[in-house]
């Protein structure tokens, strides 16, 4: 089945066309306009920079009003796993359309996600041949696409945030997700924000922000 993504999209601040482009997924339940504003926090310092928040394939099971990349079911391990399977073409191909569209590569792209949707980011932007520009990830959790293990697949820079009170996705998993992406040759940055939960905090984005500037700023 061949499913096409839309959802909202915020254009370069300058006037010329874009010559970076930023994917943001967002988590589970809610849709593209929950993370679309990050491009407002980051369009003053990357004005070339397109911003795209699609909104998930399926309507959420528990919040019909929102999206969600996968279901979450009773064993989330293996829903996970099987989850990301299913969703992980959908988003590869939402970046082949985008990058036709634009004349820009992964090189030119950062995935950002948030917790369902940063699972996702980190599932999709480790299993590609060509290397992205960067992958954040908010409260998510290492997912590895099959075939992982095996070091084909380009490695991008990764920056892993999370608050160290999150009661829906658990801080450990970020600190797993680093040790396990090191262990493969990926250069990792990893940040937990004192006693935030299930969220991004203040100290969060910027140190997000940080790592977008080390990555992205003054790159062609």
């Amino acid at each position: 089945m061949n499913v096409r993504l839309s959802g909202p999209l915020l254009p370069p601040k300058s006037a010329g066309p874009a010559r970076q482009l930023m994917v943001l997924l967002h988590g589970y339940g809610a849709d593209g306009a929950d993370l679309i504003g990050l491009g407002y926090q980051w369009r003053d310092l990357f004005p070339d920079m397109m911003f795209v928040a699609p909104n998930a394939p399926s309507s959420c099971a528990r919040s019909p009003s929102g999206f969600e990349w996968f279901p979450l079911l009773e064993d989330r391990i293996s829903g996970r796993l099987k989850g990301a399977e299913e969703a992980r073409p959908v988003i590869i191909n939402f970046l082949i359309d985008l990058w036709a569209q634009t004349g820009l590569t992964a090189r030119e792209t950062v995935l950002c996600g948030f917790s369902q949707g940063a699972m996702m980011a980190l599932n999709v932007g480790t299993s590609l041949d060509s290397e992205l520009a960067g992958i954040i990830a908010f409260s998510g959790a290492m997912i590895p696409a099959d075939g992982f293990a095996g070091g084909r697949w380009a490695k991008p820079p990764v920056a892993l945030i999370h608050g160290d009170q999150d009661h829906v996705v658990e801080p450990r998993l970020s600190r797993e997700a680093a040790t396990e992406l090191s262990m493969a040759g990926f250069e990792v940055v990893l940040h937990f924000s004192k006693g935030a939960g299930h969220g991004i905090a203040p100290d969060g984005l910027e140190f997000a922000t940080g790592f977008l500037v080390g990555q992205v700023a003054g790159k062609p």
